[in-house]
């Protein structure tokens, strides 16, 4: 039977995307993992490889085509015996409306997964096909690869076609306990919300009649930031913390280490400072190192911190794994590293998913302080400000002179209380006004 080849869902967030490139042309042969075109996602293009082997026998969605939904037919692969006599003129498959119907109610699952954060090994609740002895979909490479690594097919969640288990899936999947899948599995789906209502686009163009402006469409980038963020702003109960840190101390340790990193052609910024005393702060309050999982909160043992980059039309938050367990030139090289990648959209998607706390920096910017919107499911994010000169009163009594940088902790009251983001804050705000202690 011909089989259906489907717009994959390639990021969280992805309900639809841009069919940029076929790598292959009807009547090419094709093998399971062999790359076959290029997808626009709202955050990068990628890849999409195929799950099955056989001859492209029809190519339904043309290169260049936009807005193709997640789940909908693209491409039609024939396999061994079949001819393309065997597609129907309509495009879909010779075999009924059945896998039509089944992509139809695929569709509202693949999107309510894409805006929920990916879990690793979870188990597929499409496919109790262990229990009653249906089948499990899966690519004939991801099923050697599953025997090899002695992993059960039932308890790993696909991410291919109709929830068909692809290479990706089972590469990614480790034989953990039970109970380590099963709160890996917790988050609640939830759809990404619209933003606000408000006055239709027609009402608003109407109130500005008779002056110039220049209407610009939104891409998927722009509609998921708006989508994400409202529901964000609405759904989480926000609180502030707020302090000022004093940074004579670090800018004068700074300086030293960047003399004596120029022969390696290394270059520390503030930023990178405020990263290490971030990670280290989230060992030193584990409480806090945590994740909202919809009934449930989820504790993290490593330190992965994710940092705002701003590009054009939008903006990333690439992810710095284990970040306390790294130097500061590491964690320097990798940021400027994945900050540069982040403005060409080459990212990864394991590369912005994750983490348990964010930090957005507009201090290079002159901007003195704000507050930024927490990003689901991390606990918190650190707004920074820039380093200004401020007269301070020491703990002798006297006025002096200091360089001072106001920051902003935002925190999801759900995952941490009051006292516990007060410790948090406080021992950041230590790390970087006694930024020799990182480092030991």
């Amino acid at each position: 039977m011909p089989i259906e080849i489907l717009m994959p869902a390639l990021s969280p967030t992805m309900e639809e995307g841009t069919l940029a490139k076929w790598l292959v042309k009807e009547g090419d042969t094709v093998s399971s993992g062999d790359l076959i075109a290029e997808i626009e996602t709202d955050k990068a293009t990628m890849e999409f490889e195929a799950v099955d082997e056989g001859v492209v026998g029809k190519i339904v969605i043309a290169e260049g085509s936009e807005g193709v939904k997640v789940n909908s037919l693209i491409a039609v692969l024939l396999e061994d015996g079949e001819s393309a006599d065997d597609i129907s003129a309509g495009g879909s498959t010779g075999a009924s409306a059945a896998p039509a119907a089944a992509a139809a109610e695929a569709a509202p699952a693949a999107v309510e997964a894409a805006a929920s954060p990916p879990a690793v090994a979870s188990p597929a609740p499409a496919a109790p096909a262990a229990a009653d002895g249906s089948r499990i979909f899966a690519s004939p490479l991801a099923r050697r690869i599953a025997a090899q690594k002695g992993l059960d097919l039932a308890a790993i969640k696909g991410s291919g076609p109709k929830g068909r288990i692809i290479k990706a899936d089972v590469e990614n999947a480790t034989a953990a306990p039970k109970a380590v899948q099963t709160t890996a599995a917790a988050p609640a789906p939830a759809t990404a919300a619209a933003p606000a209502a408000g006055p239709s686009a027609d009402a608003v163009a109407r109130m500005y009649e008779g002056r110039t402006f220049e209407e610009v469409k939104l891409d998927g980038m722009r509609k998921t930031i708006a989508a994400r963020l409202s529901e964000a702003k609405q759904t989480i109960p926000h609180f502030y913390l707020r302090r000022d840190i004093k940074l004579d101390a670090l800018l004068k340790f700074r300086s030293q280490l960047n003399k004596q990193l120029e022969s390696r052609g290394a270059k520390l910024s503030v930023n990178d400072f405020v990263i290490k005393a971030v990670a280290n702060a989230l060992q030193q309050v584990p409480e806090a190192n945590a994740v909202w999982a919809g009934d449930r909160v989820l504790k993290m043992k490593a330190s992965d911190v994710a940092v705002a980059v701003a590009i054009e039309g939008g903006l990333f938050t690439p992810v710095l794994q284990d970040a306390d367990m790294k130097s500061m030139s590491t964690l320097s090289t990798e940021m400027k590293d994945l900050a540069t990648r982040a403005r060409d959209r080459k990212l990864a998607p394991h590369e912005y998913q994750g983490g348990s706390f964010a930090i957005s920096n507009l201090g290079m910017f002159g901007i003195d302080n704000f507050d930024a919107i927490v990003n689901p499911p991390h606990a918190g994010i650190l707004a920074v400000g820039t380093g200004v000169k401020k007269p301070v009163v020491g703990d002798d009594g006297e006025l002096s002179v200091a360089t001072v940088m106001s920051v902003t902790m935002s925190v999801d009251h759900r995952v941490i209380d009051g006292a516990l983001g007060a410790e948090l804050l406080n021992a950041i705000v230590d790390n970087l006004e006694n930024p020799m202690v990182m480092l030991a």
